[in-house]
């Protein structure tokens, strides 16, 4: 991985040979008489300008870095080992075809031969794929997230393209107790915080809310958070999620809540713990010291412990400043996320409707796993994307598949159950999103249109006015005095 330190040198020398170049050709313009001394020249004016502003893209880039300092140090456990995969991937094929014996089962056999070609492209992507923006705890661990991901949209895929009924019961073959209609469990009902008819317990409404989706709540947005690295742009996600919850009642069951469910335990105590305790630990990455040594380099035990233990941490930190309110690409680009994310939330649900999985399933806890490994990539490529696209001149590969998932997942969703989807929505419901939608639009008209445009008039005015004023002063012909008179 390339060092901050050369990044800098090579940023300072070029800012360096960009003035030397300008001053240079100043001065051969001077002599050659083809600026006056002490006028003005426009040409240098737009390179200067044009070199300021890229200096100025290199440091604010370099201010959200923190320093890396490694010794370089390359073990066994950090070499490349394709060769060493492929023999042994070689030997159990071998095994395989002449000393095993096929069995006579063809729902097995068809299993088997999948779960295989699925582990041959695993063993080929974790040796052979292109690595991403995080090497922690190992290159081969992301390369992995990233043909699992592969694998995950090809089976949405073809459940795509199967009919509803096929599609349901193709999940029997994942789990025999899949396939069958379920219940969606009512999260409504008697809302009482306190329930003075029951002498037994009169809080019993709030112990039967803390199942095991509160600490799974909790968690998801600690790790939400370290994936985006923003306050602001967490607590909306989890407001606006909590509306949707409201709008989207009337189609899901479960998304019927009482409102200290919604306000209290979701937005309060579960997300804002989750969210406070991410940005505590965004605040202590971020003031970490990144300085890595060899564990055999490491004199002491406690030493190489701690070294074992941070292994599993970055590598190195790149602090997230979207700042949406910039320009209107990046404006878009942030209400695209949170698009994003919100349709991810969703699909959550709403397959686990279609695809008739009920919610402790392995396979809903498996999704979450998957988002939770391949959401941190996409985040760290979108933002490079973003903030550094002289550099990264295309979407990274994590968060082009996750992209795609995402819609896929809709896709199903829309195909397995249109009904349940276009179930009208509420009136009043429909205008308050009208009402939101309206302002978003008039904010970002105003804001990156109008407002835009009175700055750069009011700016050019005065700088017409003080260029004009600075030209009369360095530029005057100078009259001699006997002309004076």
């Amino acid at each position: 991985m390339t060092k901050p330190e050369s990044k800098k040198s090579s940023v300072a020398a070029i800012n360096a040979t960009g003035k030397c170049a300008t001053a240079a050709s100043a001065a051969e313009q001077v002599n050659n008489g083809s600026l006056e001394p002490g006028c003005p020249d426009k040409s240098t004016d737009i390179k200067a300008g044009v070199m300021k502003q890229t200096s100025r893209e290199s440091l604010q880039r370099r201010n959200t870095e923190c320093e890396v300092y490694d010794d370089g140090t390359n073990t066994f456990f950090w070499r490349a080992h394709t060769v060493t995969v492929l023999f042994i991937l070689t030997c159990a094929l071998v095994y395989v075809t002449l000393l095993e014996e096929t069995p006579q089962d063809t729902a097995y056999n068809t299993k088997r031969g999948i779960v295989a070609s699925i582990l041959v492209f695993l063993c080929f992507g974790v040796t052979q794929a292109k690595d991403g923006p995080f090497t922690r705890p190992h290159p081969a661990y992301w390369r992995f997230w990233l043909c699992v991901t592969v694998v995950y949209e090809l089976f949405l895929i073809f459940i795509l393209f199967q009919t509803v009924h096929d599609g349901r019961q193709f999940m029997k073959y994942i789990d025999p107790k899949l396939g069958v209609a379920l219940p969606e469990r009512d999260y409504g009902g008697n809302c009482l915080m306190y329930d003075p008819g029951n002498t037994t317990d009169p809080f019993h409404n709030i112990w039967d809310k803390m199942d095991g989706f509160v600490p799974a709540h909790f968690l998801g947005w600690y790790i939400k958070t370290l994936m985006i690295r923003d306050w602001w742009m967490c607590m909306i996600i989890s407001v606006m999620f909590e509306f949707l919850e409201y709008s989207l009642e009337h189609q899901l069951p479960n998304f019927s809540e009482c409102w200290w469910d919604h306000w209290i335990m979701d937005v309060l105590l579960c997300n804002g713990l989750g969210i406070y305790c991410g940005m505590k630990t965004l605040a202590w990455l971020s003031m970490k010291p990144y300085q890595w040594q060899g564990l055999w380099n490491i004199p002491t035990y406690k030493g190489k412990i701690k070294r074992i233990a941070f292994q599993f941490t970055p590598y190195s930190w790149v602090k997230f400043e979207w700042k949406p309110a910039s320009t209107v690409q990046r404006w878009l680009a942030v209400l695209g996320i949170i698009f994003m994310f919100l349709l991810a939330e969703l699909n959550t649900f709403y397959l686990k409707f279609v695809l008739w999985m009920p919610p402790e399933h392995y396979l809903v806890l498996l999704r979450l796993v998957f988002f939770v490994n391949v959401g941190g990539v996409a985040m760290r490529e979108i933002y490079d994307f973003m903030d550094d696209p002289k550099f990264h001149k295309k979407l990274g590969q994590q968060a082009w598949l996750v992209a795609a998932i995402t819609v896929t997942e809709f896709l199903i969703v829309v195909k397995y159950d249109p009904n349940t989807i276009m179930l009208p929505i509420p009136f009043f419901i429909m205008q308050c999103w009208f009402l939101g939608i309206v302002l978003i639009f008039t904010w970002t008209v105003w804001r990156f249109f109008f407002r835009k445009s009175m700055l750069n008039y009011k700016y050019k005015s005065q700088s017409f006015i003080i260029n004009k004023n600075f030209m009369n002063k360095r530029c005057d012909p100078v009259i001699p005095s006997d002309e004076i008179f």
